[in-house]
């Protein structure tokens, strides 16, 4: 019996089997690890902070746990639907239901299953509110975003953004079983702070999405009208992020995390829009801005970590 390769070729079907590790890689590639990574760095920090301390170890765990199955129970499902467009992009036709690694069936259930692991542990290990939090934010990601919006509108970004938001409030409702306007506030930030994130890397792979038809903004408008757009959220990214002060949430760390990597951020969005305006821009320099957002995010929510344990907020 013989079986057709991804590249076409026919092969013994016992030569095709996908060893155990390659396979168990496969799926771990379908959660996308580095997405969940990020997210998680929203979530273990605002537990300290919504807790004023150490959260409850426990809780914590299936916190960390849940999330991270919400996360890549989205981002597999985000796979198969997308498993068409992924066929036509350099950043994606590595992912396994491209290459053939895993079928699409295989894909569904396990983002399934996933899933429902997800819901469990939250339900169970904290509360009802944060199970229907976690299950809300896979509802946004692959319905409203990868369903709905990503192929339709240059403001996918945006809204499919949401999706990522929801890890801070899924934290806070673990701990405390409600939600403040705190919360909330970590929820704009991650949300105003997604496009000018993301936005510089659909610069560099424009063509990409332009070989599959995806209007995301990078890729359909000029380098001018993005780094406007980029540096309009940085603003707005950096302003919300000062919300917990007046709030009477944010002490003196989380303070002076908040203004140094924000004006940090701010200076290279605004060097981006002059490259841009002078068309100097390059791939390389809109990269950068993506990379600094992440460290940018990683040291808002570390300075968040540390706030609880040096001094009281500023105006409690």
């Amino acid at each position: 019996m013989t079986a057709r390769t991804a590249e076409g070729d026919t092969a013994p079907a016992s030569a095709e089997r996908t060893p155990l590790r390659r396979k168990v890689g496969a799926y771990i590639s379908l959660t996308k690890p580095r997405v969940m990574e990020l997210l998680l760095v929203t979530t273990l920090p605002t537990m300290f902070f919504a807790q004023g301390g150490l959260p409850d170890f426990w809780t914590a765990l299936a916190t960390m746990f849940g999330g991270a199955f919400a996360a890549g129970s989205a981002s597999a499902f985000n796979c198969y639907f997308d498993r068409d467009m992924d066929r036509l992009m350099n950043r994606t036709k590595k992912r396994p239901l491209v290459t053939g690694e895993l079928s699409p069936t295989e894909a569904l259930i396990f983002a399934s299953l996933l899933g429902i692991a997800a819901l469990a542990v939250l339900w169970f290990g904290t509360n009802p509110l944060a199970a229907g939090l976690g299950a809300l934010a896979i509802f946004f990601y692959v319905v409203i975003y990868t369903l709905l919006l990503k192929r339709r509108t240059k403001q996918n970004i945006i809204w499919g953004g949401l999706a990522g938001c929801f890890p801070v409030l899924i934290a806070w409702a673990a701990v405390t079983g409600t939600l403040e306007p705190s919360a909330f506030v970590l929820f704009f930030i991650v949300f105003l702070w997604t496009p000018p994130h993301y936005w510089p890397l659909s610069m560099k792979y424009r063509s990409d999405y332009q070989n599959a038809d995806v209007p995301m903004l990078g890729a359909i408008a000029t380098a001018k009208t993005v780094s406007v757009q980029v540096v309009l959220y940085t603003w707005a990214t950096v302003v919300c992020s000062l919300l917990l002060i007046p709030l009477g949430s944010a002490g003196i760390t989380y303070t002076a995390f908040a203004l140094v990597a924000g004006g940090w951020f701010l200076y290279e969005a605004h060097v981006l829009y002059r490259q841009a305006q002078d068309e100097s821009l390059t791939d390389k320099k809109a990269m950068k801005v993506f990379h600094l957002s992440i460290l940018y995010l990683t040291l808002l929510f570390v300075g968040l970590w540390i706030d609880p344990f040096i001094g009281s907020p500023l105006l409690g």
